[in-house]
Order: structure tokens, then C-alpha cells, then sequence
């Protein structure tokens, strides 16, 4: 029987990469996200059966506890949870308005801690499981205008270290994935030179893509890493190192 991995905001960009990734490797894919993307459906299509898409709007943190009775109701006791949805953003403190504050808190940090509180519950029942929480790079180098995004994907990396230690004797693993700056419809829209001085600062002179993350946590969710958690694996080409 495949094992179920729930991936948030899977509809497209890394959280796509993420659950392409994840059926290739045999696992079925609970994809989660606000509204159904084209590049999802077709990945439905192609694996029938294999990838559910489940429409959910993290901003309604109210709502989480049932969402994760329903799908695990629905589809099983997962095994892995990779917590990717978030929000970004962006504009110096000074101006950013207190509803776009408060949104980035309650999507980027209370939202994947709920639905961890709720999904890791059958896994401790199952005695193994991976919970994987997409952070990034600007948790510790500091980006201008991201002071608060920051903040979240840091405070989810301290949610990781704690976390790790509390459920470890339940055989459930826990760990934090950053990456940097990746080949992305983003960073294409970039203008020549501040692309090109993002390359610069990485050893191989180039971005990861989002399959680089996609494998990263492809690997944190398989039986090789059963002996890694409460750590950060960091995927930016060598720009921070």
C-alpha cells in the first residue's frame, strides 16, 4: 500500500516540483491548495488515483482541525506532511500595512504548526512519519523589505528543532528545507545585472531549481534519512556559504 504524503500549496511553482517529485517516488499525493492549477490537474490526469487535489485556504486557520480530520478520514493516516504554502509579502517595516503583518503570521507560521498538530497525531498512532517545513534562506541572511516573511520562515525553523525532540521516540522525523534564490518565473523576471549579481554569490555560478529543493525533500522523506531531524538542509547553490 503507497504511503500518503500531504503537500501545501501544491498547486504550483515548488510545491508543484514537490508533489511531481513525490509520485515519481511512489508515494500518493494529498496536493493542497486554494484553487485547482492546470499544471496540477494534469499531473491528476496522469496519475489517477496517485495525486488529490484538496482545495484549502490557509488564512482560515479556524477551519484546520476539520480539514485534517476530513482528509485523513478521506485518504488514510499520512506519512509525511511538507508544509510549503506561505505567504511573501514584501515592503519595509515602516510601511507595511498591520493586515498584511498579521496574514503573514497566521499563513506562514500558524497555519503550518496547526496543521502539524493535527496530522502528526495519526503518524505518532502509525510510530513513524516525516513532517518537512519549507523555510528559506532569508530566515538567517536578512533580505531588505522581508523583515517579517523572515521573521516566519525563522520561527518555523526553531518550530522544527523543538518539535524533532517531542516526537522522536514516535520514530516521526522533523526537519526544515531552505532554499535560496531558484530558477523560477521570479527570478526569470529579474532585470540582466541583479540576476546576474545573485549568481555571482554562488560558488557554482548558478540558482538551483525547484527540482533541486523537490530532491531534497524527496530525500527527507525516504528510509535513507530516518536518522536525520531537527536540522536544516539548505539548497542555494552555495550562495550563503
Amino acid at each position: 500500500m503507497k504511503k500518503t504524503v500531504v503537500v501545501t500549496g501544491a498547486t504550483r511553482g515548488l510545491g508543484y516540483a514537490i508533489s511531481r517529485q513525490c509520485v515519481a517516488d511512489g508515494y500518493k499525493v494529498i496536493a493542497v491548495g486554494r484553487s485547482l492549477s492546470a499544471s496540477l490537474d494534469e499531473l491528476m490526469e496522469r496519475h489517477p488515483g496517485e495525486v488529490v487535489f484538496e482545495a484549502y485556504d490557509f488564512s482560515d486557520t479556524a477551519g484546520i482541525h476539520d480539514f485534517a480530520t476530513a482528509v485523513t478520514r478521506r485518504h488514510g493516516r499520512p506519512w509525511g506532511l511538507v508544509n510549503n504554502a506561505a505567504l511573501g509579502h514584501d515592503g519595509v517595516l515602516a510601511t507595511l500595512h498591520e493586515r498584511e503583518i498579521a496574514e503573514l503570521i497566521k499563513v506562514n507560521i500558524e497555519a503550518p504548526i496547526l496543521l502539524t498538530k493535527y496530522l502528526i497525531r495519526p503518524m505518532l498512532i502509525n510510530r513513524g512519519g516525516r513532517i518537512i517545513n519549507i523555510s528559506s534562506i532569508i530566515a538567517t541572511t536578512g533580505f531588505n523589505g522581508l523583515s517579517v516573511y523572515a521573521a516566519t520562515k525563522a520561527a518555523l525553523s526553531g518550530f522544527t528543532r523543538s518539535l524533532a525532540r517531542e516526537v522522536g521516540k514516535a520514530n516521526v522525523t522533523v526537519n526544515t528545507v531552505a532554499p535560496g534564490y531558484m530558477e523560477t518565473d521570479m527570478t526569470s523576471a529579474l532585470e540582466g545585472e541583479k540576476q546576474q549579481s545573485i549568481k555571482r554569490r554562488s560558488p557554482l555560478g548558478r540558482l538551483p531549481g525547484v527540482e533541486d529543493v523537490a530532491n531534497a525533500v524527496s530525500y527527507l522523506l525516504s528510509d535513507k534519512a530516518s536518522n536525520i531531524t531537527g536540522t536544516t538542509i539548505t539548497v542555494d547553490a552555495g550562495s550563503t556559504a
